[in-house]
């Protein structure tokens, strides 16, 4: 194939996925006309309505670009191409024709959007191995023909995680919580399911989260040091293998040490694998996630975003290239560089460009240095800095280049408690009743109720109610919707969250400005 023909099979491909996902014909030859042949390498999209299949056994390129409805996300794997044939994060290694591949799609940012899902839905009938009864599904127990089953995939992107109950340390002991749960609203039926449910044979508690990225885990699994800035009474635990303090950052609840032991109990779970993956399988999974990075390259209305002389925070090669380990909520070193560039008009700009680019550094502005209270949350508050605190965004989301938090980052933001969650009807109740001898939730009190209980499910504290560890802010445009549950399904609900969440007063221009920053990120 030569160069001209891969370019013209990428622009119709471009055609084809823009009206998939409603995108006019106006617009999308502004993307066209906004910079694609400078957002190079372009190397065009794979499998059928770019999803990826396990076994597919295609060559994943060193630097690949995949449609999104803001216009493109790249995916640079840092050790070269990738020949993913017998790859075991390309290969499914359980008994229902899953991979890792499957949930961590590289048209998604190495994630899953529901928009993803929905496609896969309507190609397969329901038949593909992403809605497996065992998590694809609201509950395995439910008729799995019907798309009503999958809703909460099909609409939020949220898998099903069943946590075993009481919990249990990394010893495999029980440990005695400190509170207990009882189910309030069931709408899956799973929670009160004879089988599946708190009062089954094996009791578990069911919660429906997202995928988390599998692409710049040089960040996330960094260590944050020997102890829990959030609690500093709690050491952090040691990875077996090298005996350093782990991070604690990559999964919602913190529950796995290492991206090895993620690995191994999602073969077991996910794919529903007789065995753990061996030795030369594991490091293999564990290296390619380790050098792949995923960041948004281009947008419909800002044109190419990494490119020589631009904001130098943007595209997946800043991503490989930047430093780990780093605390950026200071003005010398910003979270996301700086974005003083597109202040002002350079040369070749559209006026389309020029609009954008500097709404854009208007909302860096507005998630650095533009001060509201953050209180009553849980992590956060109860950690120094007072309540209510006047801080900013890059106060909890402060690691270099990722937005997450350095310190193992797992907080009640409120996104899973009431009253901040507000009525989510489709998503279970709990009612969590502490202790009367244990420290009760801050805010909340001794009696709370909450959708996904988080952190707790896996310590057993009454503090640790509704805490979820933080995500990171890459690829944003590529796997909507967000929050651990799926409720905010645009950039707009996410930022209207926080100003209801802090009472923050964004004015429009404002939440405009930083629905734009997050979307280039």
């Amino acid at each position: 194939m030569t160069i001209d023909r891969a370019s013209n099979s990428n622009a119709s491909r471009r055609r084809r996925t823009a009206a998939r996902a409603g995108v006019g014909l106006a617009c999308l030859s502004g993307v066209l006309a906004l910079g694609l042949a400078a957002a190079a390498p372009a190397q065009g999209t794979y499998g059928k309505s770019l999803w990826w299949e396990a076994g597919q056994g295609d060559v994943l390129p060193a630097a690949v670009d995949f449609d999104t409805p803001e216009g493109a996300v790249g995916i640079i794997n840092a050790s070269g191409p990738i020949e993913t044939k017998d790859h075991p994060f390309f290969t499914a290694l359980g008994t229902n024709g899953r991979a890792c591949v499957t949930c961590h799609q590289p048209a998604n940012g190495m994630s899953l959007s529901a928009q993803t899902v929905q496609r896969r839905w309507e190609e397969t009938n329901g038949r593909d191995p992403l809605f497996a009864a065992i998590d694809g599904s609201n509950c395995p127990s439910l008729p799995q023909e019907l798309k009503s089953s999958h809703s909460l995939l099909l609409e939020r992107g949220a898998f099903r995680v069943a946590a075993q109950w009481p919990p249990r340390d990394r010893n495999g002991q029980a440990i005695k919580p400190e509170f207990k749960i009882e189910v309030v609203r069931d709408p899956t039926g799973c929670n009160t399911s004879p089988v599946y449910g708190l009062g089954s044979p094996t009791p578990m508690v069911s919660v429906y989260r997202r995928p988390r990225m599998a692409a710049n885990l040089k960040y996330v699994t960094n260590s944050g040091g020997a102890f829990n800035a959030k609690n500093l009474a709690m050491t952090m635990p040691l990875d077996p293998d090298t005996g350093r303090p782990v991070g604690l950052n990559f999964m919602a609840d913190a529950r796995e040490l290492t991206l090895k032991t993620q690995a191994v109990n999602a073969v077991l779970g996910h794919e529903e694998g007789k065995a753990a993956p061996n030795p030369e399988q594991l490091k293999k999974i564990v290296d390619f996630e380790m050098q792949v990075y995923a960041a948004q390259k281009m947008t419909s209305a800002g044109g190419a975003l990494q490119y020589n002389g631009g904001p130098p925070a943007l595209g997946p090669a800043a991503m490989r290239d930047g430093q780990q380990g780093v605390l950026a909520d200071y003005l010398d070193n910003p979270v996301f560089k700086s974005f003083e560039v597109w202040k002002t008009a350079a040369p070749g700009e559209t006026a389309q460009q020029r609009v954008f680019r500097a709404s854009v550094a208007r909302g860096f502005d507005v998630f650095f240095v533009r001060p509201f209270w953050i209180r009553d949350t849980q992590h956060i508050n109860t950690v120094g800095l007072g309540n209510p605190a006047k801080r900013t965004c890059a106060t909890c989301h402060n690691a270099s280049l990722t937005g997450q938090d350095l310190s193992a980052g797992w907080v009640d933001l409120g996104t899973a408690n009431t009253p901040w969650a507000g009525d989510q009807p489709d998503l279970p109740m709990f009612k969590i009743t502490c202790d009367a001898d244990v420290a009760p939730h801050t805010f909340l009190g001794r009696v709370i109720y909450t959708h996904d209980p988080g952190r707790a499910l896996v310590s057993g504290r009454c503090i640790d109610v509704g805490s979820i560890v933080m995500a990171q802010f890459r690829a944003l445009s590529a796997r909507a919707p967000y929050f651990s549950n799926g409720s905010a399904k645009t950039l707009r609900e996410l930022v209207d969250f926080y100003d209801r969440r802090f009472n923050v007063g964004y004015s429009e221009q404002e939440r405009q400005d930083l629905v734009n920053f997050l979307s280039v990120l």
